[in-house]
C-alpha cells in the first residue's frame, strides 16, 4: 500500500498562503497584459481587487479570533474567489 502524505493544519495554511499568495501576483501580472481602454480598466480593477483579496483575506482567517470569525473570513475568501472566476470568464468571453 502507498505511503498517504499527511499535512497537519499549520503546514495546510501555510501552503495555501502561499499559493493564493502567488495566485495574487499571477493576477496582477494578467491585469499589467490587458489593454488600457476605459472598459478595460474596469476589468482591470475588478480582477485586481477580488483576485488579490482571496489571500488576503485567508490570511486574516488564519489569524482570526474565533470559529465564527474564521467561517466569516473563509466565506468572504469564497466570495472573492467567485468573483474573481466571474471576471476571467469575462476576459475570456472577450478574447
Amino acid at each position: 500500500m502507498p505511503k498517504v502524505f499527511e499535512m497537519d493544519n499549520k503546514d495546510f495554511s501555510k501552503q495555501l498562503e502561499n499559493r493564493t499568495k502567488k495566485f495574487a501576483i499571477s493576477i496582477i501580472e494578467s491585469s499589467i497584459s490587458l489593454p488600457n481602454s476605459s472598459e478595460s480598466k474596469v476589468i482591470k480593477n475588478q480582477l485586481t481587487k477580488s483576485g488579490t483579496s482571496i489571500g488576503a483575506n485567508y490570511r486574516e482567517s488564519n489569524r482570526s479570533r474565533s470559529k465564527a470569525d474564521f467561517t466569516n473570513k473563509i466565506k468572504i475568501c469564497e466570495s472573492e474567489a467567485s468573483e474573481t472566476v466571474y471576471w476571467l470568464e469575462i476576459i475570456t468571453d472577450l478574447k
